[in-house]
């Protein structure tokens, strides 16, 4: 019997094979004996779909007692259940398959390990369990988190006292990290931005090389916008700025070509999806004002990124080219930022990429931009490991590393990194640099061009923590802080590889 875990490689081969052209007779998992428990998983699923459970039961042919006796984990769901709930309702079974839940253990693990908690161990296995089978409790318990920090820190209450602003708007929270959340719980995928995307793409009817013309041309014909590139001695510190009483959009000379392309495809998707992004803020639940307008922002980058690169044709290029992003750019116009952070969104059933995870960050190790399509556990509360090489990448500027990481669980993926910068800043400015670290779980490697040649199975990977206080690996010379869960050994006599030493982790 499997009840909650290692379900990930089973449902993700059921739904491989649920989505082929093989005869019902040929979808068999490998074990059939083996009964999956999954109810938490299940009920969410139904809530997501907007069913009862009576209404669920008749759509996929089971009776409501039997819904009702799979939410509390006493049935098991079966394979034809699993295929047949793919059939009915257009999703990909790996929502089953607990990435949601593997995220929000990795915060709940971040989170008990403050000093707040200190003295009350929380096993790790109980968190797990905790995430699994009781999923809205364990984001309610996260959500409490945050506000706690947020009030905890102080800033907050005095930066509205000087500003004016009322204690109930000051502790809002942070709303990049709230959108963030919006992102993930979206699987990074929203299907309505993606096929408006399409829409108008044929609309235009244009090669990539003449977009930024078309998108011109539509915004003035459509919208009696203007557009015009200015020197940047008129738009000084701004590389945008849409002047509504002029109904001209002014865009700094210093954007190189993909980047003017993005920008008129982000206004066009204020003026043309905008309804469509509202629907999908409205049905995000209750948001304050700030993480509401940034929310609506992310998702016109969404639609902009999506009109350049085209769902369909993108997916399709991407994976006879093995995903390689320097040919991507070339084809699509795009930089290879712009490209790293689609690959992060192809998750369109029977139509999926590899599940790529994504982040950007600068010279000093802080990360402005983090997506991911698959399982990765980035922290909400840190940087990353100093020993992931995508902070190597600044050593050799332009060039593409590669590696294999593995992170304490046993985890291992596949990481591509490389630099990028504005192509053009003034001479006396500073010119921010920043790496770009893309990557999958080690089993997707084989398809993409960069594993070419690299014997996956035999690689010694690189053993990496998600940040220096959550990681409890000894030994490491790069350590710049010793890890939350674990108390401090200091020993006068001793020096150690690390500046830290502290007392193992228990067997759990």
């Amino acid at each position: 019997m499997l009840r909650c875990h290692n379900l990930t490689d089973f449902i993700v081969r059921l739904s491989q094979m649920s989505n082929s052209n093989l005869p019902k007779a040929a979808i068999k998992p490998a074990n059939p004996a083996r009964k999956l428990f999954i109810g938490p998983r299940f009920r969410r699923l139904r809530r997501q779909l907007g069913l009862s459970q009576t209404q669920m039961a008749e759509e996929i042919g089971i009776s409501a007692s039997y819904v009702n006796l799979i939410e509390r984990n006493q049935r098991p769901v079966t394979a034809q259940i699993l295929v047949k709930m793919a059939e009915t309702y257009d999703i990909d079974l790996r929502d089953l398959a607990g990435a949601d839940q593997d995220r929000s253990f990795v915060e709940l693990n971040e989170l008990f390990s403050d000093t707040l908690f200190r003295g009350s161990e929380v096993p790790k296995q109980e968190l797990r369990d905790f995430a699994e089978l009781c999923p809205d409790v364990a984001t309610a318990v996260q959500r409490l988190y945050h506000a706690y920090t947020e009030a905890r820190r102080g800033e907050t209450m005095v930066a509205a006292r000087l500003a004016g602003r009322d204690s109930e708007q000051a502790f809002e929270g942070n709303p990049v990290e709230r959108v963030r959340d919006l992102i993930e719980k979206n699987r990074n995928h929203f299907p309505t931005l993606e096929t408006a995307a399409e829409a108008l793409r044929d609309e235009l009817n244009s090669p990539n090389h003449e977009l930024f013309g078309a998108l011109s041309e539509r915004l003035r014909e459509r919208h009696g916008t203007l557009v015009r590139v200015l020197p940047v001695d008129v738009m000084r510190d701004n590389l945008r700025r849409w002047v509504r009483h002029q109904r001209q959009l002014h865009l700094s000379e210093l954007i190189d070509a993909p980047g003017r392309v993005f920008q008129l495809a982000f206004q066009l998707a204020l003026a043309e999806a905008g309804t469509l992004i509202d629907e999908i803020i409205e049905k995000s639940g209750e948001i304050d004002e700030t993480s509401r307008r940034l929310f609506r922002i992310s998702l016109a980058n969404y639609f902009a990124a999506a009109a350049i690169m085209p769902y369909g044709r993108f997916h399709e290029a991407a994976e006879a080219l093995n995903y390689d992003v320097g040919i991507l750019e070339q084809r699509f116009g795009a930089s290879f930022e712009q490209v790293c952070h689609r690959l992060t969104t192809l998750q369109r059933p029977n139509a999926r990429g590899v599940p790529f995870f994504m982040l950007r960050v600068d010279h000093a190790g802080n990360v402005s931009k983090r997506f991911s399509s698959g399982t990765f556990p980035f922290s909400k509360f840190g940087g990353t490991c100093p020993l992931w090489n995508v902070h190597a990448t600044f050593d050799t500027p332009g060039r593409m590393v590669t590696q294999v990481i593995e992170l304490p669980d046993g985890s291992r993926y596949f990481s591509m990194a490389q630099t990028v910068r504005r192509a053009v800043v003034p001479h006396a400015a500073p010119h921010p640099r920043f790496a770009i670290g893309l990557g999958c779980e080690l089993k997707f490697a084989p398809r993409l061009v960069y594993a070419a040649g690299i014997n996956l199975e035999g690689i010694e990977p690189t053993p990496i923590g998600v940040n220096c206080r959550l990681c409890e690996r000894a030994n490491c010379a790069q350590r710049a802080e010793p890890p939350l869960t674990r108390p401090l050994i200091l020993d006068e006599t001793m020096r150690g590889v690390s500046p830290f030493q502290f007392e193992s982790a228990r067997e759990i």
